[in-house]
């Protein structure tokens, strides 16, 4: 398959059940339960949002991990970009990755994406409520968790960029040490044979970044629209719109066509930037009327995304013409490429439409 990008998809590995998420939320908790029971906030919302071909799947299926990359594949995607939890030594939702590395299967390209923040409540509406602390107990630590990756960073099927495993950074600011971190694990890497690292941070706010300050080798920016009361000075029309929201009661209601037309991207000369596409968004599963809503999204405007996209990686060298897809099944933030009961296949056979070159 001949594709004008590398497109990565960001893969969230949560659904199946867990101890912890056994004793804080009740036996059997996963995301999918707060999918089911979501419900429509203001007139003419779309919930609940629910899975057409895949169902409600358990990520311990082997099955289920082989249907979701054979469909992929067939839609132009290159690889899964895990999201992958690492507490001071202590692994959380490691089961679907690790049991995609020890068989071997499916055969299907992969990266890992370090989501290195705080686990707090918000997946059962209780965002204040800490759980489990992200902490960083320095070299030591920083030896245990390379160590403990080194199989998937040997692994054929890792993703890699100028010959080296592409290893995203969630939430890279909060690494107080980040640049000892970074030097560190590229030394392991290789005396490992790795060739050393590329690291990828990720910008979530406002302002671009530029990676190459903090030792990184590019930068992809995750973030929604900027609705903060200065706002009224540049379109009071649209401030206006949010104030009337929030006074009904319902969450922050965007429109597609004035947030989400662009590709996400930070613009800094000489950097290796990569642009990100949004499907579609609706985190109100999860957060309620606290939630933020993209209304507007299909799988037309959505190609129109990926189009703008491609034509910004066009003069790269193939290699990094990273695009990334948030996300492939954020289904409680609304937020996928898998076929859903409204639209279908319609975002992948979108995505497939610009990726691929006809013939």
């Amino acid at each position: 398959m001949d594709r004008l990008a590398r497109v990565i998809a960001l893969y969230l590995p949560q659904y199946h059940p867990t101890p912890e998420n056994d004793a804080w939320w009740g036996r059997g908790f996963t995301e999918w339960r707060n999918v089911a029971k979501a419900k429509p906030l203001y007139p003419g919302h779309q919930q609940p949002k629910l899975p057409a071909d895949l169902g409600y799947y358990d990520l311990r299926v082997a099955e289920t991990r082989a249907a979701q990359a054979d469909m992929a594949r067939a839609h132009g995607i290159e690889a899964f970009c895990y999201y992958h939890y690492w507490f001071g030594g202590r692994e959380m939702l490691e089961r679907p990755f690790n049991e995609v590395l020890a068989a071997g299967d499916p055969d299907f390209p992969f990266c890992l994406c370090w989501a290195n923040e705080s686990w707090t409540g918000v997946w059962a509406g209780q965002p204040r409520q800490t759980l489990l602390e992200q902490v960083y107990p320095g070299p030591e630590d920083h030896a245990a968790h390379f160590e403990h990756l080194l199989p998937a960073f040997r692994d054929a099927r890792y993703l890699r960029v100028d010959g080296k495993p592409v290893f995203f950074i969630y939430r890279p600011m909060q690494i107080a040490e980040r640049e000892q971190f970074i030097a560190q694990w590229q030394d392991l890497a290789r005396q490992a044979g790795l060739g050393g690292f590329y690291f990828i941070g990720v910008n979530h706010r406002q302002q671009p970044w530029d990676p190459r300050t903090a030792g990184f080798d590019g930068a992809v920016a995750h973030r929604l629209p900027d609705t903060r009361p200065w706002i009224s000075r540049r379109d009071p029309a649209r401030w206006l719109r949010y104030k009337m929201q929030a006074w009904r009661g319902w969450p922050t209601v965007h429109r597609y066509e004035e947030v989400m037309r662009e590709p996400v991207v930070d613009h800094v000369p000489g950097a290796d930037v990569f642009p990100t596409v949004f499907p579609n968004w609706d985190t109100t599963a999860r957060h309620g009327t606290r939630g933020n809503v993209i209304e507007g999204c299909d799988p037309e405007l959505f190609a129109g995304q990926v189009r703008r996209a491609v034509d910004m990686l066009r003069d790269r060298p193939l290699d990094k013409r990273l695009l990334i897809v948030k996300s492939w099944n954020e289904w409680a933030e609304g937020n996928y490429l898998e076929p859903d009961q409204v639209t279908g296949m319609g975002y992948l056979e979108a995505l497939r439409r610009e990726i691929v070159r006809a013939g």
